[in-house]
């Protein structure tokens, strides 16, 4: 598996996951449960990414600017789970917001796979490729066993 395969494997869990937890409704055990596992979710992904994938992408000029604008994304996301966590479940506007970071991770996850793997398929060597996909998969099992 390369980098790229194991990202991608978990941006599928993040899309599903994003779009069950905009179906939910209310103070519900359900919305509860989702959010809780999209908020691991996407601190997990965030941490081993910038980890494994980024801080070696800003070390390349080919794919400085795209990590950087990536890993201020994350703090983007960050700051709309903030504004979710300050937000009862009930609350007409938790929707609302819940909308917006699905379309914040949505558009970042996008933009990661059409143009920041591009990038760095052409900048990183084939074997940096396999051996951040471990370095990756590591960080995601130490994050999970973490919390």
């Amino acid at each position: 598996m390369n980098i790229f395969e194991a990202l991608r494997k978990d941006h599928d869990v993040q899309r599903d996951l994003m779009a069950r937890l905009v179906e939910t409704h209310g103070d519900s055990e359900e919305r509860d449960t989702l959010y809780q596992q999209v908020k691991k979710e996407l601190q997990y992904h965030a941490a081993a990414e910038e980890r494994a994938f980024y801080i070696p992408l800003m070390e390349l000029d080919l794919t400085q600017e795209k990590a950087r604008h990536s890993v201020a994304e994350h703090h983007e996301i960050d700051e709309l789970i903030e504004l979710l966590d300050e937000t009862d479940y009930s609350a007409s506007n938790w929707l609302v917001h819940a909308k917006e970071l699905q379309h914040l991770v949505t558009h970042h996850l996008d933009e990661e796979e059409q143009e920041v793997f591009q990038l760095a398929g052409r900048g990183l060597k084939n074997n940096q490729k396999s051996s951040l996909a471990n370095e990756y998969e590591e960080e995601m099992e130490r994050q999970r066993h973490a919390s």
